[in-house]
């Protein structure tokens, strides 16, 4: 139970039944490597790549989020099309195995467009120091 949760639960009663739903929590170390991930990513853009997204990193996290098949598509009455847009990644839509599937996809995503600037071994050495 965490400290923003007890209040609420503290008004619970003994003699009635409650719903509950159980989550594995996610681990936020592996989180923040998440970001650290899209981070060293975005560090092994060319200049030409981080034009592309427009010197934008949170559009650059959201676009390789895409590529890696974590999207939801809505309907755009403006544009008259299909957009793709990013899923969320809170821990309150996403578990841990879902995370975890995401991150291998976004990090095979993120290598196929700096494979160019950098080896395999590199890239990979640097994610292991977080």
């Amino acid at each position: 139970m965490y400290d923003d949760d007890y209040d609420a639960k503290k008004r619970l009663k003994f003699d009635e039944v409650y719903r509950v739903d159980i989550v594995k929590a996610r681990n936020i170390d592996f989180h923040r490597k998440y970001f650290a991930l899209i981070n060293i990513g975005w560090e092994y853009l060319n200049e030409e790549q981080t034009k592309f997204f427009k010197y934008d990193r949170e559009g650059f996290r959201k676009c390789v989020q895409i590529a890696a098949g974590y999207y939801t598509l809505t309907y755009s009455i403006k544009r008259k099309e299909w957009v793709e847009e990013s899923v969320s990644i809170s821990f309150e839509k996403m578990d841990e195995l879902e995370f975890q599937d995401l991150y291998n996809k976004v990090r095979d995503v993120i290598f196929s467009l700096v494979e160019d600037n950098v080896s395999e071994d590199e890239f990979l050495f640097n994610l292991a120091d977080f």
